[in-house]
């Protein structure tokens, strides 16, 4: 979900520099919100489940896509099925240019010898610099993020605002690394609910996801959990009218940034200098685990990986110092 959010603000770029190119997104069905606001942009939706499913089903989808007289492909996935269908578009004579994802550079930052400890490209620039090498140079400076979305009266009736500001919480992540521990989190959730003027909506997906956030929920009136409650787009249109957004190195984060709010993101085993830091936001707006205490941090570039000791990163990452920094971002 957070790589397909990071397109986002590029293609919005591309469209207001180039409004005679028509641009058609490629992508699982669920992600076509993400990109129904943006102006001459068409999305495909993939079905990985049924047509488009296995060989036979790759060799479907280069079949449907090739009825849209495509000129050219960006490849801003750079996995094994897209490079699958941008060669066969070689094979027609279209211009290609894919995504170089930096792994060298990326490596160097995580590995625990020799390590590098410096910034790479972030995925926005190396998108950019996908489009210019099909000779559409893009600059980000003059991005139009969305306004706040007017909310349904289902939402409405979930989130029962007062005149209270909206602060989002996301506090989980596809690997555990990520994820900041449920007891400080929830000293988090506690400080920020015993102000009235606070009305805190708690965001995740899935069963289990649901269960914890209904025990950090407690008995606090101003504490939501729209997990479970709406749908996609509904979620975007929630997230739009916060005030900020607390998030892991998670997609909860890319899709706020996406929207134009503020996001402070906490770190364990993975680093901004990885360059997944979202959209619009500065360093000072991540929250990273103690290195001096953890040398080898970052470790991962995703997360996935789990290195002896390094399990409490994240306790280094005090609540104080959460609350203050989301204090100071909404006074």
């Amino acid at each position: 979900m957070g790589d397909v959010a990071m397109t986002v603000p590029v293609l919005k770029a591309f469209v207001l520099q180039y409004p005679e190119v028509k641009l058609t997104v490629v992508s699982r069905s669920f992600f076509k919100p993400f990109f129904d606001h943006i102006s001459n942009v068409n999305f495909f939706g993939v079905d990985v489940n049924n047509r488009h499913k296995g060989f036979f089903g790759l060799i479907r989808l280069f079949i449907d896509l090739k009825k849209l007289n495509i000129d050219a492909v960006a490849d801003l996935h750079n996995v094994i099925r897209s490079k699958a269908i941008r060669k066969a578009f070689v094979l027609f004579g279209k211009k290609i240019a894919s995504s170089n994802k930096e792994r060298a550079d990326k490596t160097a930052l995580t590995r625990a010898e020799n390590k590098i400890f410096k910034p790479v490209k972030t995925m926005f620039q190396i998108h950019c610099e996908t489009f210019e090498r099909l000779g559409f140079p893009v600059n980000l400076s003059n991005v139009k993020l969305p306004k706040k979305a007017i909310l349904s009266q289902e939402i409405l009736d979930l989130v029962q605002p007062e005149n209270q500001r909206l602060i989002g919480i996301a506090p989980f992540a596809q690997y555990e690394s990520k994820v900041y521990p449920q007891d400080l989190m929830q000293e988090v959730i506690d400080n920020l609910a015993s102000n009235p003027e606070n009305k805190i909506i708690l965001f995740g997906g899935g069963n289990s996801e649901i269960v914890v956030l209904d025990e950090m929920r407690k008995s606090h009136n101003n504490v939501i959990v729209a997990a479970g409650k709406l749908n996609l787009q509904q979620e975007l249109d929630l997230i739009s009218n916060l005030e900020i957004m607390l998030s892991m190195d998670s997609g909860n984060a890319h899709l706020a940034a996406m929207l134009g709010v503020k996001v402070i993101t906490l770190w364990g085993a993975t680093h901004p200098y990885a360059g997944f830091l979202p959209f619009n936001q500065d360093f000072e707006t991540a929250i990273v685990s103690d290195r001096e205490k953890y040398p080898l941090l970052p470790t991962s570039v995703y997360g996935n990986k789990i290195v002896e000791g390094y399990q409490d990163v994240m306790r280094t990452i005090l609540p104080k110092t959460v609350i203050d920094k989301i204090k100071k971002e909404i006074q």
